[in-house]
């Protein structure tokens, strides 16, 4: 039970730093740039942040992804933990944007590692337990983490004056990081294959031959395509309605993300059966329909402050966060056996990189549409759309 919690409460904090920035974001710009704040180099700079982060997200994933098969499970998600609590508590002492641009880069290496090793461990400490269930409880713990930020922003509101006490206290991870190296157990599996001899790594060159080629491919792009469109598009409503709502209602985006965040909870846990019970070609469509549809209803169809923003913004959450469990059971199932894991590692982290491109263009977008939050996160919604497609490139497959 300790491991199950510690990873758990590893991905809680993880959730903490992915929700951060797009609730604190304009405000940290409007009190680094001071008189150089505009409302279009608010939302510049919201892009570039969430584009650091992913960034490092995505080399995190893959370089402490590794350390954990070197090292162990849970040294590597220890020091995970310890990236993204000690650089993100470093954020309260930020003088310049272009330092906080750093240190959001140098949080993304410790959100990356923290998802691989976690898995990894309670996978392999509970070799029993259903995967569907375990990739569930493992992804709501990550928007447990952004429900917990946005109830502590309600009660203490992030503005221009007042946010670094939330980088401050987003240090104190640090504390269950030390826990995490000197006293959880290792995986039993990983302590095992220390004996053994152990197989070569697959190349990954392995990926891109001819009989694998189509199917590498195809995860790259249905693994891009729910990240790019969480973060280029669904994430603009945070901003949104911090811009709408601004100093007359300081918590309504925390409150906008709350709402978020518990459909996310309940899209996380279900996604993975969906696609047992849809099939997994049937559920993309349906998914990535539904997305689209939502998303574009919740920049044209709604606003901040309206009655039914925060009903949109629910539904929202709920359904662009199946593709997440369905992603967890499903990436697995593409590859053989012997090229398993190095498949999914590299088209999940290959989605993150394609992110951290689609973030910074629709930052770009942005700016050229004079600060327009709902024509951009509408624009940008198309990305669900190309998945109607996308889903096509790849088999129907079930191990």
């Amino acid at each position: 039970m300790a491991v199950l919690a510690a990873s758990v409460l590893g991905l809680v904090f993880d959730g903490v730093e992915l929700g951060l920035m797009p609730i604190a974001a304009l405000s940290v710009s409007k009190s680094l740039l001071g008189t150089a704040f505009s409302a279009t180099a608010g939302g510049d700079w919201f892009a570039r942040f969430t584009a650091a982060l992913m960034l490092g997200a995505a080399v995190g994933g893959i370089a402490l992804g590794n350390l954990g098969d070197r090292i162990g499970r849970t040294r590597a998600m220890g020091l995970s933990i310890l990236f993204y609590s000690i650089f993100a508590a470093m954020g309260a002492w930020a003088q310049t944007v272009e330092q906080m641009l750093v240190l959001r880069f140098l949080v993304g290496l410790g959100v990356g590692g923290m998802w691989p090793n976690g898995m990894a461990l309670v996978a392999e400490s509970w070799p029993g337990a259903s995967k569907p269930l375990v990739s569930g409880v493992m992804s709501a713990g990550l928007n447990a983490g952004i429900l917990l930020l946005s109830q502590l922003a309600r009660l203490w509101p992030i503005t221009p004056d007042s946010w670094r006490w939330i980088f401050q206290l987003s240090g104190v991870p640090a504390l269950l990081g030390i826990v995490v190296l000197v006293a959880l157990p290792e995986s039993p599996a990983w302590l095992e294959s220390r004996g053994l001899s152990r197989k070569k790594p697959t190349p990954l060159k392995d990926l891109f031959r001819p009989s694998l080629l189509r199917v590498t491919l195809g995860a790259i792009v249905i693994s891009a395509i729910p990240m790019v469109g969480a973060w280029a598009a669904s994430k603009w409503m945070i901003p949104w309605a911090d811009s709408v709502a601004g100093a007359s209602n300081t918590a309504y985006k925390a409150a906008t993300q709350g709402w978020w965040a518990i459909g996310a909870m309940i899209g996380s846990l279900v996604g993975a059966q969906l696609a047992g019970w849809m099939g997994r070609r049937r559920s993309y469509l349906f998914i990535s329909a539904g997305a689209s549809a939502l998303t574009i209803a919740m920049f044209q169809m709604t606003a901040p402050l309206q009655p039914g923003f925060h009903a949109v913004v629910f539904a929202q959450g709920l359904v662009a966060t199946l593709f997440f469990g369905w992603l967890a059971l499903y990436l697995p199932e593409l590859f053989p056996v012997a090229v398993r894991a190095t498949g999914s590692g590299l088209a999940y982290n290959s989605g993150r990189f394609a992110t951290a491109v689609g973030v910074l263009g629709a930052g770009m977008l942005f700016s050229a549409l004079g600060g327009d939050y709902p024509l951009v996160g509408t624009i940008c919604a198309g990305i669900y759309v190309f998945g109607i497609a996308a889903i096509w490139l790849v088999e129907e497959r079930r191990v």
